[in-house]
């Protein structure tokens, strides 16, 4: 069979070459092709558009470069209809994928739409479900709750896994980068416009409570495909700089990590952390922009999926206009120096394995797109 994948960022290129992977143990023949990066190039996948031309994110970055989305939705159309997959696998990345996956039932109805690591409907935009009940033909989701949510709407969801479990068993058999011991970590994001917003406010929390514990380092982790000198500009050149993410998250001593997926990947190795988000114009607005977030875009109250996973504020969320050095560097320092505080946290990072599961995402996937074609 021909399988043509699409992502958008290089998390998505990372669990797509790891699916690519198990699809070919399975099925031999397989060719790949798709929209993607180089991990997904060194699985044996033919790229035909590198994803960081793709990974426009936020209103403002879509409008500058209008052009290129333009370009990006002409260049999947034609490779599309030049392959004629048997499979279309799309991976995050809604508002591309959102739009590829109905003009395919449109005008390529033999092919199978299958959207692996689908949008979080249940946290934002839950209106989007039926769009992706109505364009697809299997969704297969990494959340455990993500199945009955579905449910709710009468549709069908498959819980796989999740991927970023596979990842982190991975990286523990890979040697570790050794860094100056013991320090704090600082995970700012992987978008160059959360960066820039967060970065600022997180190494003087870190800087904080450096001052007042001097045996602790600060290591910053840079995302894949943004230069040095970008996190250079915004805090100073003695930064220690590092784009071995896992390692930072195997050795620090406590973590600030920017809400995303890599609050969970911290929590997974154990890290004791705190999350932080900025939203625009909360500053001006305070408390209202967090209870407007917290009724629209929260899940059961909770913004990062370590406790939208546990149920339960496991980690402390430092968002709007609680996003502030001073209370970030609270927060470090409790988790530092309140011995009771931080094992009930790692305690609790403990049970989200359970919650997840031992399953292999990519081989449960793969064995559900498979079928999809029997």
């Amino acid at each position: 069979m021909k399988y043509f994948l699409i992502v958008g960022e290089a998390s998505g290129d990372l669990h797509a070459s790891n699916l690519i992977r198990s699809l070919r143990t399975r099925d031999t023949q397989a060719v790949f092709v798709g929209m993607g990066g180089d991990k997904m190039r060194e699985a044996g996948c033919r790229i035909v558009q590198d994803y960081r031309e793709m990974a426009f994110m936020g209103v403002v970055a879509v409008l500058k470069n209008m052009n290129k989305v333009f370009r990006n939705f002409r260049i999947a159309r034609e490779a599309l209809l030049a392959e004629q997959p048997d499979v279309l696998i799309l991976i995050d990345y809604p508002g591309f994928n959102l739009k590829m996956a109905q003009w395919c039932k449109q005008h390529m109805p033999e092919t199978k739409v299958v959207y692996y690591i689908p949008p979080k409907v249940w946290a934002w935009k839950s209106y989007r479900v039926h769009r992706i009940a109505r364009f697809t033909d299997l969704v297969l989701g990494i959340f455990p709750f993500e199945p009955a949510f579905y449910a709710r709407y009468g549709y069908t969801c498959r819980y796989v896994g999740n991927p970023t479990m596979d990842s982190i068993h991975m990286a523990q058999d890979k040697p570790v980068t050794s860094f100056p011991q013991p320090f704090i970590a600082v995970l700012p994001g992987s978008r160059r416009s959360e960066i820039s917003h967060c970065l600022p406010e997180m190494l003087e929390a870190a800087k904080e409570v450096q001052r007042t514990h001097p045996q602790y380092n600060i290591i910053v982790t840079a995302a894949p495909g943004v230069e040095d000198t970008f996190y250079y500009r915004l805090a100073d050149n003695d930064l220690q700089l590092t784009r071995d993410t896992y390692s930072v998250m195997r050795q620090a001593s406590v973590a600030i990590v920017n809400s995303g997926t890599a609050t969970l990947e911290t929590a997974l190795f154990g890290c004791p952390l705190t999350a932080v988000y900025h939203i625009a114009a909360s500053r001006f607005f305070g408390k209202r922009v967090v209870d407007f977030f917290k009724h629209t875009v929260f899940h059961d109250g909770y913004f990062t999926l370590v406790n939208i996973l546990s149920g339960k504020e496991v980690i402390r969320e430092l968002i709007a206009e609680q996003f502030t050095a001073e209370n970030i560097a609270h927060e470090v320092t409790r988790l530092l120096d309140d011995r009771a505080y931080r094992e009930t946290q790692e305690n609790e990072l403990k049970q989200l394995q359970v919650i997840l599961g031992e399953t292999c995402a990519a081989d449960t996937a793969a064995k559900e797109i498979i079928s999809v074609r029997l």
